[in-house]
């Protein structure tokens, strides 16, 4: 690929940002093919502010409050959260995530992302993980940036089903099916197992 004219560029470079707000500056420096200083004066043209900005921005516009654990206690940073509903998180792979002979994330980092995720998605105090039907898709390394989405996909009588799926990039690496127990039951029903008690 041809580096781009400046102006044609910076077009391109606001129209990426805007179809991915998660995308870093690595990333665009290697999809158009120029430094990571470049990518930053770029932003720093067309007004964009950083990632990290990026998110807090969208987070402020977007989070309703987690009810069922402490906000510190879901693996990642919360970006997006709509109860009973959906939500995104971030989760970047650290030194103290990966095994330190390959620099490949620990699964069960991976997994605390999706699962505190799928868990706080919930509109309870109380909310369980049941059950988790999981897949690795494949290895998540050293640096990479983790976007775990939760999806509810059915929610009654105390349990909710919660789809996660984790993508790097625009690829997939992760995805898992959980069942969340909660304390809420629909009107006029009893709480009717110890498991609903917790």
């Amino acid at each position: 690929m041809e580096r781009l004219p400046k102006r044609e560029r910076l077009k391109q470079l606001a129209n990426h940002i805007q179809d991915n707000p998660f995308v870093t500056d690595e990333d665009l420096a290697r999809h158009f093919r120029v430094s990571i200083q470049t990518v930053r004066l770029d932003r720093m043209e067309l007004g964009i502010p950083e990632l990290r900005e990026r998110l807090k921005a969208m987070a402020e516009r977007s989070l309703d409050e987690v009810r069922s654990l402490p906000l510190d206690e879901v693996i990642g940073d919360v970006i997006d959260l709509q109860l009973d509903k959906a939500g995104i998180s971030l989760f970047e792979v650290r030194n103290e995530h990966v095994f330190s002979r390959t620099g490949i994330a620990r699964g069960h980092h991976i997994f605390a992302q999706a699962n505190s995720l799928a868990v706080a998605v919930i509109d309870d105090e109380i909310a369980l993980t049941a059950s988790a039907d999981i897949r690795y898709l494949r290895p998540v390394k050293l640096g990479e940036k983790c976007i775990a989405k939760a999806s509810v996909r059915r929610n009654s009588r105390g349990n909710a089903r919660v789809e996660v799926l984790t993508t790097v990039g625009s690829e997939l690496v992760f995805e898992g099916q959980f069942l969340i127990h909660h304390s809420k039951e629909p009107r006029g029903t009893e709480l009717n197992s110890d498991e609903n008690r917790h």
